[in-house]
């Protein structure tokens, strides 16, 4: 944690609501002669409607747990996938297999040692499974090759300009990359003397090439998801002065506009609750699960809270894996997940 920025300590900050605390966690048996699992947290209801999406006696199971930032899960060839910032690595769980290490490095090739954040953040596949990966310490969106071990630069540059530290994406059906860029990654922060581009930005690379600035008035742009139909954008911003959700219309040819509020979660940072805003799936139906100040929120997509999944832990970022009712999450040291009454779209 010694490496962490302020904002970082602010989210990793671990916590237990709902009285339970980390010396009584229950636990679960998931099979037959296996290993009996952490379950921690629960479910907080604010709205009836939350009880079509997820039971309201569900609660998290740990599946992994020892890591320095466990983030960017995504479901891929019927596991689990998620970076390890600080560690340089990304890992693979099974539930047959358990924990292996996949990748590493995964954000940072150089061979200078470095502190900070250098691994990958954010990861999505495409239509065709390959793999990619927000890097923070070369400051780019990049490919798995197919040796499984190289990457391939998706984009690095805006106008000639170095990235700061890309920290996540979607990969559009057309093959077109959407993606934050705050400053996480870069060891100084804002004031790291290799900063080329003086804001934190939202941006498209096309996948005919070229990159678009979509938004650069955001301080800490964090995670993406678009609505079913790809009308509609919503950014995360981890800021814990302006803890918020926006939410873009998106045109036929992928530009967006009219930037609003989706949802104001400051008033749950300045109660105390751990987290900021960060990544996000949206299930077939449009409602968010977006991870923020106490856990994962449940948002209708009116944008009501519909209610709180609590993990225990500031909760970095989610995924729909198996069928699709699964939810895993990264909560600071660990990797968890929690049954669903609704669908996701896994890889995503």
């Amino acid at each position: 944690m010694t490496n962490r920025s302020p904002l970082r300590l602010l989210l990793a900050c671990a916590f237990f609501p709902l009285g339970c605390h980390s010396a009584d966690m229950q636990t679960k048996t998931p099979a037959a002669g296996a290993a009996p699992r952490a379950l921690v947290g629960g479910v907080e209801r604010l709205d009836p409607a939350l009880d079509a999406l997820v039971a309201p006696d569900a609660r998290p199971e740990v599946l992994a747990q020892g890591y320095k930032w466990s983030e960017g899960p995504v479901w891929t060839g019927g596991a689990v996938l998620f970076s390890d910032v600080p560690n340089n690595v990304i890992w693979r769980w099974h539930e047959t297999d358990g924990v292996r290490e996949f990748l590493r490095p995964s954000g940072y090739t150089g061979s200078v040692p470095r502190g900070g954040e250098p691994g990958s953040n954010g990861l999505a596949t495409d239509g065709a499974g390959r793999l990619y990966m927000c890097q923070h310490g070369d400051r780019r969106i990049a490919r798995l090759a197919p040796d499984g071990k190289s990457f391939e630069t998706v984009a690095d540059r805006y106008e000639g300009k170095r990235f700061n530290s890309p920290n996540d994406l979607v990969v559009r059906p057309n093959g077109d990359v959407y993606f934050s860029d705050p400053i996480y990654g870069l060891v100084g922060h804002e004031k790291d003397p290799a900063r080329e581009i003086p804001w934190s930005g939202v941006y498209r690379a096309r996948a005919s090439g070229g990159v678009d600035l979509l938004d650069k008035t955001l301080t800490y742009p964090n995670g993406l998801a678009f609505s079913p139909d790809g009308k509609t954008l919503y950014v995360a911003v981890s800021d814990p002065a302006r803890a918020i959700w926006m939410a873009y219309d998106v045109d036929g040819g992928g530009g967006v506009s009219n930037g609003r509020v989706f949802f104001d979660a400051t008033s749950f940072v300045k109660a105390g609750k751990k987290g900021l805003p960060d990544g996000m799936k949206i299930d077939i139906s449009g409602n968010l699960f977006a991870t923020g100040p106490g856990g994962v929120f449940v948002f209708s997509p009116a944008g009501k809270h519909l209610g709180t999944i609590v993990t225990g832990e500031p909760t970095a970022n989610c995924a729909f894996g198996d069928d699709g009712g699964t939810l895993y999450m990264t909560a600071n040291d660990k990797l968890t997940r929690i049954r669903l009454k609704t669908r996701g779209l896994v890889g995503k």
